[in-house]
């Protein structure tokens, strides 16, 4: 009998594939305030992410932030106005081009989602009636101009230039973000194990797309290109 694939067992959620959220430090989000001022009270250390945490004192009321490069301990750091500094928390609209940003939210007040991971930076191209963004990844995407961002580039930046030395460290590394240390490739396996193995050959031996609409099971490979659009 088959052992299940990859994705199932990834679905099911086991050990294996599950976070260990009693490590993680609480949600990330940009405050809520409209105006208001904040003194970085500590950086920490956050198990499960790859940059570190800026602890921030609203008035009495302390924030996680994704600590922003440069940002430091009794530093003040501002929620909204229009002050471009590293750590302060802007509108969109009010952010001049080829500022960099990180935590970007999608959409207005649900916290941030863009550019959290360490070193990462988006920069601000062009505003009008949408704000267009370059992406880490180097490509455009526009948003709400009341959309929010935080000023600069994600701390943490060159966090693997020390070696890691031993597998057993980069196993407990990617286990804190519940991802496995080794990937096994379907056409290594035997055809038992999944759809692309056997036959004594290093390639897959037949079509390598499977429908958007197929169960998870068959999920494997790539998925069927969408259709062109004539115009």
């Amino acid at each position: 009998m088959a052992k299940r694939l990859r994705t199932q067992r990834r679905g099911a959620g086991g050990n294996g594939y599950r976070s260990p959220s009693h490590r993680h430090v609480d949600d990330i989000r940009l405050p809520v305030f409209n105006e208001k001022d904040g003194i970085v009270k500590d950086l920490i250390h956050a198990p499960g992410r790859t940059s570190p945490l800026a602890i921030i004192d609203y008035d009495g009321t302390s924030t996680y932030q994704i600590a922003a490069e440069g940002v430091s301990v009794g530093q003040k750091v501002a929620v909204g106005g229009t002050k471009i500094t590293p750590g302060n928390i802007v509108k969109l609209s009010s952010i001049p081009e080829g500022t960099a940003i990180h935590n970007i939210e999608g959409s207005p007040g649900d916290g941030g989602k863009y550019a959290k991971v360490a070193g990462a930076s988006a920069m601000i191209v062009s505003r009008g009636s949408t704000i267009v963004v370059q992406m880490p990844s180097g490509t455009f995407k526009e948003f709400n101009p009341n959309c929010r961002a935080a000023i600069g580039a994600v701390a943490g930046n060159g966090k693997m230039d020390k070696p890691l030395v031993k597998a057993g460290k980069n196993y407990h590394r990617l286990h804190t973000r519940s991802k496995a240390n080794f990937h096994v490739s379907g056409v290594a396996m035997n055809a038992v194990d999944h759809p692309h193995g056997g036959g004594s050959h290093p390639h897959i031996g037949g079509p390598s797309t499977k429908s958007r609409n197929a169960w998870p099971g068959q999920k494997v490979g790539r998925l069927s290109p969408e259709k062109k659009e004539r115009r």
